[in-house]
């Protein structure tokens, strides 16, 4: 791959990124005019809260390892998990990261120290060393360590050194896998806790499993708190994965969709109004990524094959972000700070997307999924009483 193929490094990519403009605010040229139709009033804080009840009855021991009151985890999505949106899912009682793959030191500075002024909850920060040059990767590393990061989670290519070096550095290592080889190796090179990725997760997906058969295979032989990311979005999925051994639920497309994610209004659009036979797997969008990385996105004009291929067609830019070209069959998939043609970029998705039908504050999403779940436990206890109470009669 030519140098005019590859993403450009933490060096001449832009320093600063403007903080996140309100959505519908005038930070692309596609940003859709209605949006607040299309939104949900936001709530306030003190009202995001379970009840007591549900509080105890959902809290796990990986909420204590994390800092956070309930077992719902924002997933690090690049580019879209920016400080807005760690700061509603902290500040509602979640665990957040930042999406900085391949982000510049400053950059992530920035991001840590604007959630650090809207709150004093722990949060993470998440890294792809596998997609990041080693010189960048390096200022990413000593930034988490001087800026005291409670958490980094780490995806594909495992990094021995990177475990090691966090953990030294007393940061909390968490690793996402997609096998329970990967689990294993993951726990052996320093790992705290451990993401079991399923095949439904939108993004890059590293392993083949469905997510239920994947945490039977990793929950059993982990040492360590075992997480659950894959096409989750409701109460009903975090009852069934709390069932299945994980100590939480790690969601991606479900904080996508709410109007604090950085993700672009047209991919946020798209999200809502898709469906899960809408989503496939492929490896098309390769551009930022080593080779062969498959990815869960959106149907598109370059899923169906309209613009050509990967190794046919001419390099072809086809928007920018600050100044940064955005190319066909990169990784990049639309953000607020993007302008181009956003229907041709990696629309991110996983199939839990049928479920997902509103922009949703996400304090607002994060309280409805922890009440449907306290109800749903609340209703499988009062039956199981009685169904005691009929068998002894």
């Amino acid at each position: 791959m030519s140098d005019k193929h590859a993403h450009r490094s933490g060096e001449d990519r832009p320093r600063h990124i403007p903080p996140t403009p309100p959505l519908g605010g005038k930070a692309g040229a596609s940003e859709h005019p209605d949006v607040k139709s299309f939104q949900e009033p936001h709530t306030r804080e003190s009202t995001l809260r379970p009840s007591r009840r549900d509080r105890v009855t959902l809290s796990t021991p990986v909420c204590a390892l994390l800092g956070c009151d309930y077992p719902i985890i924002l997933a690090g999505m690049g580019g879209v998990s920016r400080s807005e949106l760690v700061t509603a899912v902290t500040r509602a009682g979640g665990f957040g990261f930042l999406g900085m793959v391949r982000e510049p030191a400053a950059l992530i500075r920035q991001e840590v120290e604007a959630v650090r002024r809207c709150t004093t909850r722990p949060f993470g920060v998440n890294l792809i060393p596998a997609a990041t040059e080693p010189a960048l990767l390096e200022q990413e590393l000593a930034a988490c360590i001087e800026l005291g990061v409670s958490a980094v989670a780490l995806f594909w290519d495992l990094s021995r050194e990177t475990v090691a070096r966090l953990r030294q550095a007393g940061i909390l290592v968490v690793c996402q896998v997609g096998s329970a080889d990967e689990a294993s190796e993951a726990v052996s090179a320093g790992a705290q806790i451990l993401i079991a990725q399923g095949v439904e997760a939108g993004g890059h997906v590293r392993g083949t499993t469905p997510l239920h058969e994947l945490l039977q295979q990793i929950v059993p032989m982990s040492p360590v708190p075992v997480l659950a990311a894959g096409g989750l979005v409701d109460g009903q999925d975090l009852v069934d994965v709390l069932h299945a051994g994980a100590q939480a639920a790690v969601l991606g497309t479900a904080f996508l969709a709410s109007p604090e994610s950085f993700a672009h209004y047209y991919h946020k659009k798209r999200v809502v109004d898709g469906h899960a036979s809408d989503t496939l797997i492929t490896e098309t969008f390769h551009i930022n990524w080593p080779m062969g990385a498959p990815v869960r996105v959106l149907r598109n004009s370059v899923t169906r094959g309209e613009r050509g291929t990967p190794s046919t067609a001419e390099p072809t830019i086809i928007g920018s972000e600050m100044g940064r070209p955005i190319y066909l069959f990169s990784t990049d998939s639309p953000l607020r700070s993007m302008t181009g043609d956003f229907e041709a970029m990696a629309l991110y998705a996983g199939c839990g997307i049928d479920r997902i039908r509103t922009l949703t504050p996400a304090g607002t999403r994060l309280a409805a999924i922890m009440a449907d779940a306290a109800h749903i436990l609340f209703d499988e206890r009062t039956e199981q009483i009685a169904q005691a109470g009929r068998e002894k009669s």
